[in-house]
């Protein structure tokens, strides 16, 4: 019975880092192949802005989205302007289809606040939140299957806070 529970354990372990490994294949890829797209940051409250050392991040294209109409999860399709900033062109429950320079971003509904795409929070070292503060736009990386990965914030010129 023993040696029973030990392979049980043994196998269960080996089906976790399998998975584990492939999800940090996945973001390694989005990161190395993925576009490079600026979403416009809403504002915030700002009593709940800086919390410890992280930032929660309001996406304009997340806001005046009437969640009653749209599926719980979906795609919000965003085209790139000229300067390489985002703006959400529509809400639709698959992937495709897709016109040309448009992106799919997977979301799920907030019933009291949009959609929420899955970044909406950026850690940074202590002490460092004043310099994040001017951050105008979040820096996501993103698929044509919808993945999104968030890479840095970004101020008024567009150029990563270091």
């Amino acid at each position: 019975m023993k040696k029973y529970k030990l392979v049980i354990i043994l196998i269960n372990l080996i089906i976790l880092l399998v998975f584990f490994n492939n999800s940090i294949l996945q973001k390694e890829e989005l990161l190395a192949d993925g576009q490079l797209v600026l979403l416009e940051l809403a504002p915030v409250d700002p009593r709940s802005l800086m919390q410890g050392d992280y930032m929660r991040l309001n996406y304009d294209i997340s806001n005046n989205i009437d969640t009653d109409s749209i599926s719980k999860r979906g795609y919000c399709i965003i085209k790139l302007k000229e300067n390489g900033v985002a703006e959400k062109v529509r809400i639709q429950d698959k992937r495709t289809p897709l016109n040309k320079n448009e992106f799919p971003i997977k979301y799920t509904s907030r019933e009291w606040r949009g959609i929420n795409i899955g970044s909406e929070s950026y850690f940074f070292q202590e002490g460092e939140a004043e310099k994040y503060e001017k951050a105008k736009y979040g820096g996501l990386k993103v698929d044509n299957k919808g993945n999104s990965l968030l890479v840095g914030l970004y101020d008024e010129n567009r150029i990563k806070i270091e």
